[in-house]
């Protein structure tokens, strides 16, 4: 090297590093990506697999986002790239291109939604072998064995389990063990009633209706237990019954996976999931309103609270919740492992729900923190344990629905004649609800969308230490 070459070589590499500081690069870059020879049989044996499972995750309640990722993973695991997918309501779209050029798409219809978290669970195990480079073949025969596995519990366990959610919020207002009892009876035979609906291909809708009818009768017949002599008969609060019942049928809507949705742009699949919570809850407050007209009619009228319904002891309260916890897990098809996780998130969603509410947020914003301390929480200890989130985050954030504000906004309705002050109050405490339900929502998407980073930052350092161990 001459001496004139020798200071032109640093201002080449200062001149380059300027460069790649103020300019994308993309001079170094390869024109031509390798890819695999995928015929179009290939193809479609590829994009099957991976809408297939993609629709079984959709149904078992994986919000949209989460299934586009695993399809386009999927398709990409065995080398079809790029792919397009479109996740609706009730379809699924995928279309790419074999080796030739040639299109090829598929859609599947996606059918009413049945949660079953342990078929989600056994989907995501799934997806992380297929990733590791589990055979076409293999994966194929792995995701129609899961889609044919029966639903975890026999329908018996899983009305005892939705009859023992009631008890649980009979626990949190600190009733007596008659009270509670009432609860399980008045929930297992709405249960009870739904289940025999549903085997009768009775649209859902109707079935919504038809358990909060049976919920508020029975509530409204326990007073003649008074003419018993119990000690505790003479204390029972029929508004307990019905409350603890408004909060089982509403356990299994998405109001979460909704604004989840909405949040991550899939407008069509939000709307859907929207219009179904609007659907079965308009259900269930017919069904309320329709047993309380006819309690009236016979004579057993209940008078509307002044007041919101009070809580028990603190002690009572996160035993309670914990109840809830553990019934929702059950009767959404949970293994032992999201069963005890969700308990335990139970416990820190109410913390951070009594925390807020001593500091003195009202209750839609101390709710609110509560979902958002409980969904953050458990994405993270979903991604270390390898369950699915919103089986942990829907089982801790369900105490804290407003079932008894729901009740007592519908009663005071019902009661209130022309008097426009009741009728406008009713309607207040109705409005009421409907914010703690959005606050519910918010805060569990919140921590959901603030756990993801976390959990990517979590995998990519996992990843670091398995390559310095290899």
């Amino acid at each position: 090297m001459t001496a004139t070459d020798a200071p032109t070589a640093p201002r080449r590499r200062l001149s380059s590093s300027l460069k790649s500081l103020l300019l994308q690069g993309g001079d170094g870059a390869a024109h031509t990506t390798a890819l695999p020879v995928l015929d179009q049989q290939l193809a479609t044996r590829i994009i099957e697999l991976a809408v297939r499972t993609g629709e079984t995750m959709l149904v078992v309640g994986a919000p949209a986002s989460e299934v586009t990722r695993a399809i386009v993973r999927i398709a990409a695991a065995y080398g079809l790239h790029p792919l397009h997918v479109d996740v609706t309501y009730n379809s699924i779209t995928a279309a790419g291109r074999a080796a030739d050029g040639a299109p090829v798409t598929t859609l599947r219809v996606v059918h009413g939604a049945a949660p079953d978290h342990a078929k989600l669970q056994r989907l995501q195990a799934l997806l992380t072998e297929i990733s590791a480079g589990l055979a076409l073949e293999d994966a194929e025969d792995r995701c129609r064995e899961i889609r044919r596995t029966p639903f975890r519990y026999r329908p018996v366990v899983v009305i005892a389990a939705q009859a023992l959610l009631a008890v649980g919020v009979a626990v949190m207002f600190g009733v007596n063990p008659l009270n509670m009892a009432l609860a399980f009876v008045a929930a297992a035979l709405a249960a009870f009633t739904q289940y025999l609906l549903a085997r009768a291909r009775v649209p859902f809708f109707f079935s919504q209706i038809a358990g909060g009818f049976v919920l508020t009768i029975v509530a409204a017949l326990t007073p003649l237990l008074a003419g018993t002599g119990w000690d505790q008969a003479a204390s029972i609060r029929p508004s307990v019954i019905v409350a603890s019942g408004i909060v089982l049928m509403l356990a299994g809507l998405t109001v979460v996976g909704a604004a989840q949705d909405a949040i991550d742009g899939f407008a069509l699949t939000a709307l859907g999931r929207l219009l179904e919570l609007v659907t079965q809850t308009v259900g269930v407050v017919l069904g309320i309103l329709l047993g309380l007209e006819l309690a009236r009619v016979l004579g057993f009228a209940m008078a509307p609270p002044s007041q919101a319904l009070p809580l028990g002891p603190l002690a009572l309260q996160f035993l309670g919740a914990a109840i809830i916890a553990v019934a929702v897990a059950v009767f959404n098809g949970a293994g032992l492992r999201i069963v005890v996780i969700s308990a335990a998130l139970s416990f820190v969603a109410w913390a951070g729900f009594v925390a807020a509410s001593t500091l003195g947020f009202d209750t839609a914003a101390a709710s609110g923190a509560g979902a958002f301390l409980g969904s953050l929480l458990g994405i993270l200890i979903a991604f270390r344990l390898h369950v699915p989130s919103v089986a942990v985050t829907i089982a801790a954030i369900l105490p804290m629905v407003p079932g008894a504000a729901v009740f007592r906004g519908l009663l005071t309705i019902v009661e209130s004649g022309d008097d426009p002050a009741l009728l406008l109050g009713g309607a207040v405490t109705l409005a009421g609800a409907a914010t703690v339900g959005v606050a519910l929502a918010v805060g569990a998407s919140l921590g959901l969308y603030l756990g993801q980073p976390l959990t990517a930052t979590l995998h990519g350092v996992t990843r670091s230490r398995a390559r310095l161990r290899r």
